[in-house]
C-alpha cells in the first residue's frame, strides 16, 4: 500500500472527538504514513483526545493548547521541536469558536466581544500557529485550515462564523505568499457540512445538511474520511505546486446557482 507520507511529521490542532473532521484528517495522515502530534483545549477534551491518539502508539505527542493563548502556542511548538528532533512537515488548523449566542437572530445584533472573540479563535489563530510552525519547517511543509461555504456566502445563523472564515482564507493568501519562499504551502479545505460537534452548536444544521445533499450535484454530504484524503493529497508531494488555495470538498454544492 502506497503511503506518500511516508517519514513526514505533522501537528494536528482541533480534534474534539471521533466525528471531528480533524480526526477523519489524522487517521488519513497516519494510514498515509506519517507521524503526529495532537493539542488539545481544556480539561473537556482532553480524555478524548488522549484515547483516541492512543490508536497510534505510545509515543504520541499530545499536549494543551489555548490559541487564544501565545505563551501555550510557544510551548507547544518546543515541545513538537523536541519530540520530532526539530523538524515539521504538516499541521492542521481545524478550530474555530464563536459565542453560541452570535450564531442566533441577526448578524447586525452581534456584540463588539462575540466578534473578536470568533476573529481570534478562527482565524488569527492560524497566522500564530503558522509563525510557531515556520522555524520547524526549515525544509518547507504544509499547512492546511478548513473553512466553509459560509466564508462566500450567507446561510443562516452562519453570522460571524461566516466572517471569521473569510479572514481565514485572506489569511491563508497572505501566510502562502509570505511561507512561499521557504516552501511552506498554505491552503484551505472549504468542507461541505459533516455533522461534527462545532457543527451541531448551529440552529437549523440538521435542516442545512438535507438541503446540502439534495442540492449538490452529487446529492449527498462529503464524508469525514473524504476529507481525510484531501488533506493527504495537500500534504503530499501531489500538492507540491499548491498553494493559497480554497479547495471545495462539498459534494459540488459550491459550483450551483
Amino acid at each position: 500500500m502506497s503511503k506518500p507520507l511516508e517519514g513526514k511529521t505533522g501537528v494536528i490542532f482541533g480534534v474534539a472527538n471521533k466525528r471531528s473532521i480533524a480526526w477523519g484528517i489524522a487517521q488519513a495522515w497516519h494510514e498515509a504514513g506519517a507521524r503526529l502530534a495532537f493539542t488539545y483545549q481544556g480539561d473537556r477534551f482532553k480524555g478524548n483526545v488522549e484515547q483516541l491518539a492512543a490508536e497510534f502508539g505510545n509515543d504520541t505527542l499530545i499536549t494543551e493548547c489555548d490559541v487564544s493563548r501565545d505563551g501555550d502556542i510557544d510551548r507547544v511548538f518546543a515541545e513538537v521541536g523536541d519530540h520530532f528532533n526539530g523538524k515539521l512537515d504538516m499541521l492542521l488548523h481545524s478550530v474555530a469558536f464563536a459565542p453560541r449566542e452570535a450564531l442566533e437572530g441577526r448578524f447586525v445584533n452581534t456584540t463588539r466581544e462575540a466578534f473578536a472573540t470568533a476573529l481570534d479563535i478562527s482565524a488569527y489563530s492560524l497566522v500564530a500557529l503558522a509563525r510557531g510552525a515556520e522555524p520547524l519547517m526549515a525544509d518547507g511543509g504544509s499547512i492546511t485550515g478548513m473553512s466553509y461555504y459560509g466564508a462566500e456566502k450567507v446561510v443562516p445563523h452562519y453570522n460571524v462564523m461566516g466572517v471569521a472564515k473569510a479572514a481565514l482564507e485572506a489569511s491563508t493568501r497572505y501566510l502562502a505568499a509570505d511561507l512561499g519562499e521557504k516552501k511552506i504551502r498554505v491552503n484551505c479545505i472549504s468542507a461541505g457540512p459533516v455533522n461534527t460537534l462545532a457543527a451541531r452548536g448551529i440552529a437549523g444544521f440538521t435542516k442545512l445538511m438535507s438541503h446540502h445533499a439534495s442540492y449538490a450535484p452529487l446529492k449527498r454530504n462529503v464524508t469525514a474520511e473524504e476529507l481525510g484524503q484531501t488533506g493527504v493529497f495537500l500534504a503530499s508531494d501531489g500538492g507540491a505546486a499548491i498553494t493559497g488555495q480554497v479547495i471545495y470538498v462539498d459534494c459540488g454544492y459550491q459550483i450551483m446557482g
